[in-house]
């Protein structure tokens, strides 16, 4: 399981993924991907691990923005 994209994720990954993304806010994203707010802020804060699939859509929502613009 070396491939980073099944990695958790970090919080400062997380962050940088929502800035990217352009969702302002812990509500935002959890909105946008179906979660609490409140599971979002554990994740920011390092007290839970953003799950896999999770992190997985991020990394792929990310990586097609880039290719977009």
């Amino acid at each position: 399981m070396d491939d980073p994209r099944l990695a958790s994720m970090s919080p400062d990954e997380l962050k940088a993924a929502m800035r990217t993304l352009g969702y302002r806010t812990q509500a935002d994203l959890a909105t946008a991907i179906g979660v609490s707010r409140s599971a979002v802020s554990l994740w920011l804060e390092g007290k839970v691990g953003v799950p896999r699939p999770v992190a997985m859509l991020l990394r792929m929502l990310v990586a097609a923005q880039r290719r977009i613009y």
